[in-house]
């Protein structure tokens, strides 16, 4: 499938309602307002193909940009290239939800993560601690330094309320994964979340919401998922 094809056919599957949804999360023009669940079909015709996937992401157009990331290889892609995809991803839905999770499939996820989480740049940080999320969820725990993520919390706990929103929304989010999905450290981060109590978060143009990630932690524990890990990382 040629990027015309695909270009022309996720605009023919986008809806005003979703896109006023994206634009109030903070997408910018040009944006289609496709629904990802409507992107499978498509997805599935094209499976991986990573130079189109560059194509798309090189558009500026949101919807573009996203399923460049459903359908990148993210084993050939190098440092480089992540980097140039985070330079260009300019909100939280590109870098957390697009980057992070293509990163999370590759040897060298913790390694750019790190480097991301210490930039001082706030979407790059994001995409750190959400990289460290979907790496979470999915990697057995023996793939991680406990010494390394209890060190990690302890950053958390002291930076977490002056850090931007867009990074808070992904400490808060390590810290129940963390909490879920990494049992050697769950007391740890049950502590942690009480510690930091509520955490306020404003995204795009919506209001500032509460956050309590001890009562999310306490419902999921209800439910009985402590150590839950995906089976794969991209749906």
């Amino acid at each position: 499938m040629e990027f015309e094809t695909v270009m022309q056919e996720l605009e023919a599957l986008g809806k005003e309602r979703t896109k006023k949804l994206y634009m109030g999360n903070g997408a910018e023009e040009p944006v289609f307002g496709v629904a990802t669940g409507a992107m499978k079909p498509i997805a599935r015709k094209i499976k991986k193909n990573q130079r189109l996937a560059e194509e798309l992401y090189a558009t500026g157009n949101y919807d573009a940009m996203y399923f460049a990331g459903v359908i990148c290889d993210p084993d050939i892609m190098t440092e480089e290239d992540f980097e140039r995809w985070i330079d260009a991803a300019y909100f939280f839905m590109l870098s957390d939800y697009v980057v992070a999770v293509s990163l999370a499939e590759t040897d060298i996820a913790q390694a750019v993560a790190d480097k991301w989480i210490q930039s001082g740049e706030e979407l790059r940080m994001s995409a750190g601690w959400s990289c460290y999320c979907w790496l979470l969820g999915n990697r057995q725990d023996f793939e991680f330094s406990e010494s390394k993520l209890a060190s990690m919390l302890d950053q958390v706990k002291n930076m977490i309320h002056q850090s931007p929103d867009t990074v808070k929304s992904a400490m808060n989010n390590f810290i129940y994964t963390v909490a879920i999905s990494y049992v050697p450290l769950h007391e740890k981060a049950v502590e942690t979340a009480m510690e930091v109590g509520l955490v306020e978060i404003k995204k795009g143009k919506k209001k500032s919401t509460m956050s309590n990630v001890s009562e999310r932690i306490q419902k999921d524990l209800d439910r009985g998922i402590l150590g839950f890990k995906r089976k794969y990382v991209r749906c």
